[in-house]
């Protein structure tokens, strides 16, 4: 299998650079090359920029915005898009709901919500875990009960990543508690995050950000039409809205971008008169990194190269292995930031307590965001499925345990 990219592919790549480079803001570049999170309007700023080269949803069917690009072509999209670095579109809508809607919804459903998508004319927000049903997502317990043309839902969910921001939330709710297995008798709803018995509220994470929350329902009423899909079948649709979810939780060309990162500070950052570049231990840890990376990028590669038509409309089980081993470098290279930035990682002040202090901070402005990503970075074994549940997964459907 040659995994070189064509001169068609290689041309296509410097196209795509070219772009970046003339068309994305260089405030919303400098805030994601020093660790900080671009803004709702950044994100809407730079989603329009991308929709108006009719570069959006590369993904996508033709028929609903997309490219008609090879996936190959793709994957340089978005390796290109990371290393730049760019703002990744907001999963949520592109990568989630818009292929779900697509694939499963009703023509009213893809008619009103995917050009809004492709625009970010509409936020969304996930609505899966809950107190006790995260890993183990079949045992939800938000409830949807059918009252003639509408479902009243109540319930509570949790982890809701950006629900501050959202207008909607596809959103699994049990259907049928008399299902005779916990996977069966689930749906999934489109729900307006304006409706009346909504209640969003903040969690603050470790790292002192707010990202998440925590949403209640209490007798929300949902129309029939916003289901998507047949009712009692959600879990065969949230596991096809999750492979999506994995693929892209990899995050081959943000890895790279890191280690470019680190390989920089590494060389201006001195340990006992060293540089830390130039110490022995530093750099091994920093290529094994890279080899892992490497490893990482080829077999996503060869995934794609494949084209395997076995499990379209289905859950790939390869996306676990992408998933898995994107969370584990990922989870590293905040490791080997973590060492360069030593003892600078305290204290940490947001930038709004930055703007209001009477003395200059000693500590450098790249550092700040340094330690809170590191911390955050806990999280990314567990979203999308925690290590486990990807182990099972690959024991079960590729090594046929």
């Amino acid at each position: 299998m040659d995994l070189s990219f064509t001169k068609d592919e290689l041309a296509f790549r410097d196209e795509v650079r070219e772009f970046i480079r003339r068309a994305l803001p260089v405030d919303i570049r400098d805030k994601i090359i020093d660790g900080r999170h671009p803004s709702k309007e950044d994100m809407v700023r730079w989603t329009r920029i991308l929709a108006e080269r009719g570069w959006g949803v590369p993904h996508w069917p033709v028929e609903h915005g997309g490219t008609g690009w090879s996936s190959i072509k793709q994957y340089i999209f978005t390796e290109e898009m990371s290393q730049a670095p760019a703002p990744a579109p907001l999963a949520f809508g592109v990568n989630m709901a818009g292929p779900v809607i697509y694939t499963f919804g009703s023509d009213e459903q893809k008619n009103h919500f995917l050009p809004r998508i492709v625009t970010l004319q509409d936020w969304w927000c996930q609505g899966f875990s809950e107190p006790d049903a995260g890993s183990d997502l079949a045992s939800l317990k938000t409830r949807a009960v059918r009252d003639g043309e509408h479902y009243v839902v109540n319930g509570q969910k949790t982890w809701t990543t950006l629900a501050q921001y959202a207008d909607w939330m596809f959103c699994l709710v049990r259907t049928d508690p008399e299902a005779k297995k916990k996977q069966l008798g689930i749906s999934l709803l489109l729900i307006d995050m304006k409706s009346p018995g909504i209640a969003v509220r903040p969690i603050q994470t470790i790292d002192g950000g707010h990202d998440i929350n925590e949403v209640f329902f209490d007798n929300v009423r949902v129309m029939v039409e916003r289901r998507v899909g047949e009712e009692n079948r959600g879990w065969e649709y949230a596991k096809f809205l999750l492979s999506n979810e994995r693929v892209s939780l990899a995050s081959i060309g943000a890895s790279k971008e890191r280690i470019r990162r680190i390989k920089n500070l590494a060389a201006r950052q001195t340990d006992g008169g060293e540089r830390l570049i130039d110490q022995a231990d530093f750099r091994q840890r920093v290529a094994a990194v890279e080899i892992q990376l490497k490893a990482l990028e080829i077999t996503q590669l060869r995934v794609l190269a494949s084209d395997n038509k076995r499990w379209a409309g289905t859950q790939d089980p390869a996306s676990s292995i992408l998933k898995l081993k994107g969370s584990e470098i990922q989870q590293a290279t905040s490791e080997l930031l973590m060492d360069i930035v030593g003892p600078y990682a305290q204290p940490y002040h947001s930038e709004e307590e930055l703007e209001h202090r009477d003395k200059p901070s000693t500590t450098p402005s790249w550092a700040a965001p340094i330690a809170p990503s590191y911390f955050n970075m806990r999280k990314v074994s567990i979203y999308g499925g925690s290590t486990e549940i990807q182990k099972n997964i690959i024991a079960k459907a590729i090594l046929e345990l």
